[in-house]
């Protein structure tokens, strides 16, 4: 096996939020991939709009800089837990990893899960302290926690002698001592260069290319992004697809690209070791192996973790229905949830309880929840319901629910009112450490017990809360647990609403709307003060009498409505409620419109 010494293959590897989009941003600047007078935008690794509103990597992305005659493809991968599937198939692309780290926050539960990943497929680390320019900034105490967590995660030697590298992204600056930066990358790039290996890979064995990504190109369609594995990809190369769960097919690479900075330059081979986008096998899945057509061997694909939470997608069926979706029948629906589990390996679609509906596993509810804007955002019309865990049966028959290691950091006075609210959630605190600016708590909790907490743990603390949490597998059965407190405020009649009407209703609970928004019978327009569901009248209007005028409305003082995102939507409905999704509106409705019906069926409703 020979090494192809002038390539670099690294995927970089962090908790949300500790600076990895950020430090590619200045890995990208300093290699001389932009021209002198070229606009950039901050984050530019973020391309996609969710992710540059939300502030998150939701996708992983390929790029390459060079840096004296070596190119270092580098892979930029999601934070998140939700999004860890697209974390564990691009480990199969490197050779090594960059664990980024914040400075003051340390080691966090998604450090935990990406790194465990990273060192079970046995990838070489470099490990980035990041920030440490920021206040309270602990550096040395952090590598330290770093060392503890590769112990923990039963780290070979190699991997345990790990380089350090100090940086601070957001200033371009780097170094091997945390105050001896240099007003460059130079210390990363050569550190990289020196401790992750080359590539190895018979370059005259027949042809393997692994993928682990599609993308898609409107001039040359389907686009497959893998690693030469052995032997070399020439263009217009005749290849059978195999392997990734579907049949064998001929294909040819008709382009071959390799990346270069945000661009894909079209090359006419690539040898083994080299990362490469590779269009013209339509067809193609994640997964898959292009062998040559005289050696058909496909390779094994990393194991996905089982998705933990589903909901269920369904035709919009509201009265509103059809008004503001380009796309609104089931077969459209179906289409679209299919050719979402191509690209998307972490996610599972299956038929629900009838042909408008189907079942949608994944790996959270922000997973879910951003298929859901983004659907919308291409002119999808549905319904879908409250997020739900996915159980299993253990080996004696028990029943087990998935749980979560949570990480909260908060100021000492909100510690008691967290733990409080915790506890009825069925958490177990496993660690608690005071620290400069607050406490840190660390909980093991049922996923069931999570769902709708982050708002509440805003309001709780002031704003002044922050958690986290990765999925730590399956227990038994914790037992019941206590659900919404409060009931919903559901519309009597179809309609427009009113400033009357909503003076009226106010002091029963908080609003969703404002006066003149168009509302539904059985949409949900608040949330009671009390346990039960009570039926209100936000259109009635004032009659005119010839003692009071029907204008006088402007004298009504009404409490601003509560605008909730989709995400906040999906935490407070409950199970016989759903979630309108429309391009333009977010509905929050009875699954059954008709109050007689839901009363028939032990709906708790009450008249306003």
């Amino acid at each position: 096996m020979t090494k192809n010494e002038a390539v670099r293959n690294i995927a970089i590897i962090a908790h949300v939020d500790h600076g990895k989009t950020t430090l590619v941003d200045q890995m990208l600047r300093q290699s001389g991939i932009f021209r002198s007078n070229e606009q950039v935008r901050e984050r530019v690794m973020d391309s996609n709009d969710l992710e540059r509103e939300r502030g998150i990597t939701i996708l992983s992305k390929n790029t390459a800089v060079t840096y004296k005659g070596v190119r270092i493809n580098i892979v930029d991968t999601p934070g998140h837990a939700d999004f860890g599937g697209e974390v564990e198939r691009i480990l199969q692309l490197v050779d090594g990893v960059l664990l980024v780290v914040d400075a003051f926050e340390g080691c966090m539960p998604q450090t935990r899960f990406v790194l465990r990943k990273a060192l079970e497929l046995g990838k070489i680390p470099v490990v980035v302290v990041n920030k440490v320019d920021r206040p309270g900034a602990r550096p040395y105490e952090v590598v330290s926690e770093v060392l503890e967590l590769f112990m923990d995660l039963g780290a070979t030697a190699a991997q345990l002698d790990f380089p350090v590298v100090y940086t601070s992204a957001r200033d371009g600056s780097a170094g091997l001592e945390p105050d001896e930066l240099h007003d460059n990358m130079d210390a990363l790039f050569q550190t990289i260069c020196e401790d992750i290996p080359a590539p190895g890979g018979d370059q005259d064995a027949p042809l393997q290319i692994l993928f682990s990504t599609i993308d898609y190109d409107e001039y040359v369609g389907r686009i497959g992004i893998g690693r030469v594995v052995r032997g070399t990809a020439g263009r217009n190369m005749p290849v059978k697809l195999c392997g990734g769960g579907a049949d064998q097919c001929d294909a040819r690479l008709t382009r071959l690209y390799h990346f270069q900075g945000l661009k894909r330059i079209e090359i006419e081979e690539a040898r083994a070791g080299d990362i490469v986008a590779v269009a013209g096998a339509e067809g193609l899945r994640v997964g898959q192996t292009a062998c040559a057509p005289d050696a058909v061997e496909p390779l094994p694909f990393v194991h996905i973790d089982e998705p933990t939470v589903a909901m269920v997608f369904m035709v919009n069926d509201s009265p509103f229905a059809g008004k503001e979706g380009k796309y609104v029948t089931s077969r459209n629906l179906r289409d679209r949830l299919f050719r979402e589990v191509l690209t998307n390996i972490s996610m599972r679609v299956n038929e629900a309880y009838s042909t408008d509906a189907f079942e949608v596993c994944g790996r959270g509810e922000l997973h879910l929840s951003i298929l859901i804007e983004t659907m919308r955002r291409q002119g999808y019309e549905f319904a879908v319901s409250r997020p739900r865990v996915i159980y299993k049966t253990g080996e004696s028959g028990n029943r087990l629910e998935p749980m979560e290691a949570l990480t909260i950091d908060v100021p000492q006075e909100y510690v008691g009112a967290v733990m409080d609210k915790l506890g009825a959630r069925k958490a177990e605190l496993i660690d608690m450490t005071a620290g400069g600016e607050g406490t840190r708590l660390k909980f093991r909790i049922p996923a069931r017990g999570l769902m709708g907490y982050r708002s509440e743990l805003l309001t709780d603390t002031r704003g002044h809360g922050v958690m986290s949490h990765v999925f730590d597998g399956y227990a038994p059965y914790k037992g019941e647990m206590q659900e919404r407190a409060r009931g919903s405020l559901i519309a009597h009649e179809t309609g427009d609403t009113t400033a009357y009407g909503l003076y009226n209703t106010q002091e029963r609970g908080k609003l969703f709307v404002g006066p003149g928004v168009p509302v539904y019978a059985g949409q949900v327009v608040g949330e009671c003060a009390k346990a039960d569901d009570i039926v209100v009248n936000v259109c009635k209007k004032k009659h005119v009498t010839n003692m009071r005028a029907s204008g006088s409305d402007e004298a009504l003082r009404l409490t601003p409505p509560v605008a909730l995102s989709l995400e906040q939507c999906l935490e407070f409905i409950a199970d016989d409620e759903l979630v309108e999704v429309t391009p333009q509106n977010i509905r929050m409705r009875k699954r059954v419109l008709n109050k007689e019906l839901r009363q028939k069926g032990g709906a708790n409703a009450g008249e306003a």
